[in-house]
């Protein structure tokens, strides 16, 4: 025979238990009498507006209207999905009803008069309890707070609320390494969005205690289980290895919310290297520099298109493992290496595109900076800033090669060039480029300074060419 815990801890339990129940029945249910959502997307820059809602018979609709148009034509459209939705509801009711029954008859449905053959609803626009003239243009008519009445059925419209456009997680996830959704919003803020991890339950879990619902989380409750992460990022521990992992994640504007959206990582999450060398390093730079210090930190990254040749694997890195020049992997160590650094300014050459825009910016934009791109022909350089401390005045992108033919600071050095055809031609065919930032003191205007980021020609052969470069 088995005994209940004790009477204070059972009911401490269960109190636990109802209330994440209550926290998450108030995210998937809306409250009693609320009105349903009309969502409006309304861009000056765009000629048409978009309107998504769902009707009363479950189908949801998303329209596409010019914006110049008068809201009449918009209300009559409506009304005609709405009919139509309706009839198609009736017709598959009627159709269940003349199915044949588990006992092979026909199912019993009764004398009664035929349904009355429905009437397109009444389709309205309020705003402020007026209702809007059907002449006023959308542009105008599709205002935040209106009310869109199909029917019986009121809608509250909402106006370009904040939305994400892009929702992403790492395609490689490892024990010990932050992971850093990408994403991109719009009429939102990542500093006023929301955001709760989980990750999958481990196969075998026990059973929950006595009391103690089985169902918490909002989506395959049996699946997943709830961390104490709420925040953008989230770094795995050893414990999460093999298991997969769940973002859920409202976007806001610092006022309003939008649709929340849930993600779930296509793999699972991979035991971590253990203690790496700049693990020691982070030891001296576990915060933020004060206002008059800056801390800079420069790297060349290794674009995946040079770590891939058989030079480099077997000349460059004979030592490195396969494994350890994938780019997957590799960018977990660069993301967790420059982010423990809590640098101000960050130098990186030889970044790839695709590195930049869905690596680099969403790790380095999750801890304060922002960054800015210059590609030269497979790979290029990024400069990224603390925004607490510098905004970007200017970007000033400059060829080697365009700047020594067409300025006329450089026409000696070019014409002492031309003397040897051979080092001319090796010089010109060079694709290097000078990236250079001018930031502004966020605390202070008169205060700037001038970041140049270059990446030089690295073969040991060629320092004539750096030198020249260098004198530009």
């Amino acid at each position: 025979m088995w005994r209940l815990p004790g009477a204070r801890a059972a009911l401490r339990v269960i109190r636990t238990a109802v209330e994440k129940l209550s926290r998450a029945e108030a995210e998937s249910q809306r409250p009693a009498g609320a009105m349903e959502r009309a969502v409006v997307r309304c861009v000056p820059s765009e000629p048409k507006l978009s309107l998504s809602f769902a009707l009363a018979d479950g189908s949801h609709k998303n329209m596409q209207r010019d914006q110049s148009e008068p809201l009449g034509r918009v209300l009559s459209r409506i009304a005609t999905n709405a009919l139509k939705g309706h009839a198609k509801a009736a017709a598959a009711k009627k159709s269940r009803k003349s199915r044949p029954n588990a006992s092979g008859g026909a199912a019993c449905s009764g004398p009664g008069p035929e349904p009355a053959v429905a009437c397109e609803p009444v389709v309205k626009l309020y705003y402020r309890e007026e209702a809007v003239a059907e002449d006023v243009l959308n542009v105008d008519a599709w205002q935040d707070g209106a009310v869109l009445q199909i029917g019986d059925v009121k809608y509250k419209v909402e106006r370009n609320p904040p939305a994400f456009t892009e929702l992403q997680l790492p395609r490689y996830i490892m024990a010990g390494f932050p992971v850093c959704p990408k994403l991109s919003l719009e009429f939102g803020d990542p500093a006023s969005s929301l955001f709760r991890w989980y990750k999958e339950a481990k196969p075998g879990a026990a059973e929950p205690e006595v009391g103690v619902p089985s169902s918490l989380s909002p989506s395959s409750p049996s699946s997943w289980t709830e961390t104490d992460v709420e925040e953008r990022v989230y770094t795995p521990s050893n414990a999460d290895i093999g298991l997969r992992l769940k973002l859920h994640c409202t976007p806001g504007d610092g006022q309003r919310f939008g649709h929340s959206r849930e993600l779930e990582s296509v793999c699972v999450v991979e035991a971590g290297p253990g203690t790496c060398s700049f693990d020691h390093r982070h030891l001296y730079t576990k915060k933020v520099t004060e206002d008059a210090l800056i801390r800079t930190v420069s790297y060349n990254i290794l674009a995946d298109t040079y770590a891939q040749t058989e030079f480099s694997r077997t000349v460059l890195y004979p030592y490195c493992a396969p494994y350890a020049l994938e780019l997957d992997y590799r960018q977990n160590l660069i993301q967790k290496e420059l982010t423990g650094y809590n640098a101000d300014v960050i130098c990186l050459q030889e970044v790839d595109r695709a590195v930049f825009s869905d690596s680099l910016v969403p790790a380095l934009e999750a801890f304060g900076l922002e960054g800015v791109f210059r590609i030269k022909q497979h790979e290029g350089l990024a400069t990224f800033y603390r925004k607490s401390k510098f905004s970007l005045l200017s970007q000033h992108d400059i060829s080697f090669y365009e700047a020594l033919e067409s300025d006329p600071l450089h026409k000696e050095l070019l014409e002492k060039l031309v003397l040897y055809p051979s080092a001319q031609e090796k010089v010109l065919q060079r694709s290097s480029v000078l990236q250079v930032s001018v930031l502004q003191s966020t605390k202070d205007s008169s205060k700037r300074i001038c970041v140049a980021n270059t990446h030089l020609y690295w073969h040991p052969k060629g320092p004539s060419r750096r030198q020249i470069f260098l004198s530009l």
